[in-house]
C-alpha cells in the first residue's frame, strides 16, 4: 500500500483539504500566503510613494520658496 493510500485511509474525509496554519488559528495556508504577497506588494508601493515625496519635497520645495520669496 501506497503513503498516499495510507494517509487518505488515515484522514478520511479530510483527505485533500487545505489545513490550517495552526489547529486553533482558522487561516488556511493559501490564505496566509495571499497576504504575504499583498503586504509586500503594499509595501513596495509605500515606498515608491515615499521615493516621490522625498524627490518633490527636495527639488520642487526650494525652488517654489525661492520664487515666493523673491517674487
Amino acid at each position: 500500500m501506497g503513503e498516499a493510500k495510507r494517509r487518505k485511509e488515515i484522514l478520511g474525509e479530510d483527505y485533500g483539504k487545505e489545513g490550517n496554519i495552526y489547529p486553533w488559528l482558522p487561516i488556511k495556508k493559501s490564505q496566509a500566503q495571499k497576504f504575504v504577497q499583498l503586504s509586500t506588494q503594499g509595501a513596495w508601493i509605500g515606498i515608491g510613494v515615499l521615493v516621490l515625496y522625498w524627490v518633490t519635497v527636495r527639488l520642487l520645495g526650494p525652488s517654489l520658496g525661492w520664487w515666493e520669496l523673491n517674487g
